[in-house]
């Protein structure tokens, strides 16, 4: 397990510097941390439940609490405080993150937004009309 030598947080350019102890640094956009976060409530409860995150661009943190010596508890701007980001998890975060923004790009390009869009503060997911009764014809 990689172990960080040092957590900084960056308000103003809202990016989290990770550095670890195998020599890596990592600065992680707060947006980045946010779309990704690893709770439920963004993972879902399995593959295919997850939750696509929008306008979150100029999102913030409040607090970067440690959890044992094993991870870091954020609290987001826009109250989100459940997802536990580990020693790893970080370093995944850090070291994927060109293919992270491009997955995440495409998901919001896949629900409908153009560009950048999906990234606005104030965004929001497209609602689907909920189907009524079984579908048949009585």
């Amino acid at each position: 397990m990689k172990t960080p030598t040092g957590l900084t947080v960056h308000s103003k350019s809202r990016i989290l510097e990770v550095a670890f102890d195998d020599g890596a640094s990592f600065n992680i956009p707060f947006e980045l941390l946010r779309v990704y976060s690893p709770s439920a409530e963004v993972k879902g409860h399995g593959p295919g439940q997850e939750i696509l995150q929008v306008g979150q661009r100029d999102v913030g943190l409040t607090a970067l609490d440690p959890v044992g010596n094993y991870a870091v508890k954020p609290t987001f701007t826009d109250g989100h405080n459940s997802g536990l980001y580990t020693w790893d998890y970080l370093y995944k975060l850090g070291a994927e993150q060109e293919q992270l923004w491009s997955a995440y790009l495409g998901k919001l390009h896949a629900a409908g937004f153009d560009g950048d869009s999906g990234r606005e503060p104030g965004t929001v997911l497209p609602t689907v009309p909920k189907a009524h009764g079984c579908g048949h014809k009585h």
